[in-house]
């Protein structure tokens, strides 16, 4: 792949991200702040042409430069159509016609149908089968289980599977249910994801921003407020994914403490803090992702083991 493979696939993660046609304006925001942290596109033309129905899969196909982008293109949408959960019907369409358009076969690329399919029937759906508790949570085994699930989160961004990237919204749901469990809160997984789309982690914009940092090794703050400016690498990308993991986390267990009663921008302004903590935090720990990312089994966690 080339530099020039960049706009391209961007362009069609971006058109997966609309294919079932439900995204709402907020989700569209989350999606274009991704895409102007992934670096070197015209984020107002991309928007722009697709939103204008300008943009064809066939247009965008011809681009690319080779069969590796291609798989590359097509492995970046199946990330993001199965970002939130098996991908629907309206998906599953875009993925066909992205194929074609692409040359490429259903056996070619089956591996990675068959990887996303197998992670988002196993990710958990926050809903839980435990009972809330009655009593008050115990703060320290709190404050340790957001820390583990943050690196846990990071070590999924080390790994050299771009699928692995589908883990993290659901490791990061399932902690915030834990979180409001322990506080005494009966919760769905919808409620648990208004949560994180409040702070702006939403599943396809984080799916697409994880897994074209992988294509490209790049990253350049963007979804998740900046947190490393223009460094450089996946393990920039680790670091992002820890810090938003941690401040998601802490946030959750002071909203839910706090009974639901902190205002949007109250929430917003926790989480700014709680990243710049784990700035602080992220040195420390750094040595300890990448431990976990070496014998990480992606399918195993989300199933409930490590």
């Amino acid at each position: 792949m080339t530099d020039q493979d960049r706009e391209p696939i961007i362009t069609i993660a971006m058109m997966a991200a609309l294919a079932d046609g439900q995204a709402t304006a907020e989700e569209k925001t989350r999606l274009q702040s991704a895409v102007a942290g992934l670096g070197a596109v015209d984020l107002d033309a991309i928007a722009s042409r697709i939103g204008a129905g300008q943009v064809t899969l066939a247009g965008v196909a011809a681009k690319l430069s080779g069969d590796d982008a291609r798989r590359a293109a097509y492995e970046a949408a199946v990330a993001v159509c199965h970002s939130d959960g098996a991908a629907n019907p309206k998906e599953a369409k875009f993925l066909g016609d992205l194929r074609q358009a692409l040359g490429l076969s259903g056996a070619s690329v089956a591996d990675i149908d068959r990887g996303a399919a197998t992670i988002a029937a196993s990710a958990p759906t926050g809903s839980g089968s435990g009972s809330a508790s009655s009593g008050a949570p115990a703060t320290a085994a709190l404050d340790e289980m957001i820390l583990q699930q943050a690196i846990l989160t990071g070590a999924c961004e080390i790994l050299p599977d771009r699928l692995a990237s589908l883990a993290i919204l659901p490791l990061q749901l399932r902690m915030v249910y834990r979180i409001g469990q322990a506080h005494g809160q009966q919760l769905d997984a919808n409620q648990v994801k208004d949560l994180a789309g409040a702070l702006g982690i939403g599943a396809a914009a984080q799916a697409m921003q994880s897994v074209v940092r992988k294509i490209f090794g790049t990253v350049s703050g963007g979804l998740l407020g900046g947190l490393i400016g223009g460094a450089a690498g996946v393990a920039s990308g680790a670091a992002v994914t820890f810090a938003a993991t941690y401040a998601l986390g802490h946030v959750a267990q002071r909203y839910y403490a706090q009974g639901r009663q902190l205002s949007p921008d109250d929430l917003r302004s926790l989480f700014a803090k709680f990243q710049e903590d784990a700035k602080t935090i992220w040195p420390k720990v750094q040595e300890q992702v990448q431990t976990q990312a070496r014998t990480l089994d992606v399918q195993r966690l989300l199933s409930g083991g490590r």
